[in-house]
């Protein structure tokens, strides 16, 4: 096996006031109604495997749900200072030592009773110049961000997460010191506080929302999450009510991410395709690697869609956190 040691991840940046104002986040939560299960997000069960630490086959659809509120170069009313927000823009500068950051997305995510850990960890989904989810499987890029054989070409993407939340429960689990490390929870008073990190390769995860005893319900990916009315949420699916349930319940997340550049040159350098990785070179990395290790590597066909080929590579580089 391989010698090499990955780096840690950026020591994140814990805020202890997310924004100024948390009525704006509560009254952007009601006006971008309704909400969808955030497994709609993904193309197949494999990638939802990919981001949660569950197996390929038990994608379960549990009360979360997602709302893309500033995504691909679109901003829904009400949403760009959130974008702007000046506190997550400085903690993303100090968490890459970076002179500009690049805003690009806001997201929500709403809970309901979901009293177990989501997954044994993940990371978000990485890019690279030149290689991307528009273009790439979420899976052969979460594989690639974990090899560290990428770190030159990775794109330095701040992730800042914040909650809103009065509940004890909900809170946030992370491994600064990598999946072998110990991990840091963010739990008790998390209402309006934020940690800013780089989660493309800081594993992390969700923690129990609502009690045990209450159960979970399980979803189809048409259900919705809607205002019942001023302090009640509703589950609807299938045209059934199957859940109403009072506000302060629903625990909000919202994230923000930001791309990070070193200065005007790494701003280019991205920007322009100066300095791009394409797939025959990812390839050669990793049969470099595998060379190194003393296993042989054979390449397929279609090597980023090739569930063999995937799963040996899988082996090779993911470790969930112990």
């Amino acid at each position: 096996m391989s010698t090499r040691t990955l780096p840690l991840p950026r020591t994140p940046v814990v805020l202890d006031a997310a924004v100024d104002d948390p009525q704006l986040v509560r009254d952007l939560i009601d006006a971008h109604q309704p909400y969808w299960p955030v497994q709609r997000y993904f193309a197949n069960s494999a990638e939802y495997a990919a981001l949660s630490g569950n197996s390929a086959s038990s994608m379960v659809i549990a009360p979360v749900f997602r709302g893309n509120w500033a995504f691909d170069g679109e901003v829904k009313p009400g949403v760009q200072p959130l974008l702007d927000h000046p506190q997550f823009i400085e903690a993303a500068r100090r968490l890459f030592d970076a002179e500009i950051i690049r805003p690009t997305t806001v997201y929500v995510n709403l809970t309901w009773q979901l009293p177990f850990p989501q997954g044994a960890g993940h990371t978000d989904v990485p890019a690279f110049r030149g290689f991307d989810r528009t273009t790439y499987p979420i899976t052969f890029l979460t594989i690639m961000g974990l090899s560290g054989l990428f770190e030159a070409e990775r794109v330095k993407v701040a992730t800042a997460v914040a909650w809103f939340y009065r509940g004890s429960d909900g809170g946030f689990e992370y491994w600064p010191q990598g999946a072998d490390g110990s991990s840091v929870l963010h739990e008790g008073s998390i209402d309006n506080t934020a940690i800013v990190a780089d989660n493309d390769f800081m594993w992390h995860r969700v923690r129990p929302t609502g009690k045990p005893e209450d159960g979970m319900v399980t979803l189809s990916q048409d259900s919705e999450l809607v205002r019942h009315d001023a302090a009640t949420w509703a589950i609807i699916d299938s045209g059934e009510q199957v859940a109403t349930f009072p506000t302060e319940q629903v625990r909000v997340s919202l994230s923000w991410k930001g791309i990070a550049f070193d200065d005007e040159a790494d701003r280019r350098r991205h920007d322009d395709h100066l300095d791009d990785i394409d797939l025959a070179e990812v390839l050669r990395r990793f049969a470099a690697d595998f060379a190194d290790r003393g296993e042989p590597l054979d390449i397929p066909a279609d090597p980023v869609t090739d569930q063999d080929f995937i799963k040996i590579l899988s082996d090779a580089y993911v470790q969930y956190p112990t």
